[in-house]
């Protein structure tokens, strides 16, 4: 996961907000909202995007459009020096969305979609097929209770007061 080679100031918040509120609105739509000039906008999204601030837009895609409905969380202990060789594997998977290195006695956090029970189990037995996955533990999603988010921390970012949580 990149991460960005500077902080973000309260300008850079500001861009972000109004892009996360408006995903296709326009540099100048943005600048405007913004309170900045149009290539000041321009110059920032450039250079948000060059340092890995501004990641990809694949994350507004919902995998139950593209046919799968479960979403599951693989933990996985693996042989370390063939960490490189896991990943790389993993990678090769479709229905590894994402795959995280964590501390503690799991050495990997394995973010998966399947289309059913069976393609579930289809995908954890090639995971744990993976030469150098030692072991492995698959947990079902039920139910989402907080969606991915970020406005809170560009809210914070920008200077902005925080909204009062719903009760």
């Amino acid at each position: 996961m990149p991460s960005p080679s500077h902080a973000l100031d309260d300008i850079d918040a500001r861009i972000l907000l109004e892009l996360a509120a408006h995903p296709r609105a326009s540099t100048v739509a943005i600048a405007d909202q913004a309170g900045i000039a149009r290539n000041t906008a321009h110059a920032r999204l450039a250079r948000l995007e060059a340092d890995g601030a501004l990641a990809s837009f694949e994350r507004r895609v919902n995998p139950h459009a593209l046919g799968y409905p479960l979403t599951a969380f693989v933990t996985a202990q693996v042989t370390q020096r063939k960490l490189d060789e896991v990943a790389a594997t993993l990678e090769a998977i479709p229905e590894v969305l994402q795959v995280y290195g964590i501390s503690g006695p799991i050495d990997l956090l394995i973010h998966v979609v399947a289309e059913s029970a069976e393609d579930l189990y289809r995908i954890a037995g090639q995971i744990l097929a993976i030469p150098g996955i030692e072991r492995t533990n698959t947990a079902l999603v039920m139910r989402q209770l907080v969606d991915y988010r970020i406005t809170p921390l560009l809210r914070r970012a920008a200077g902005m007061a925080e909204r009062p949580t719903p009760r």
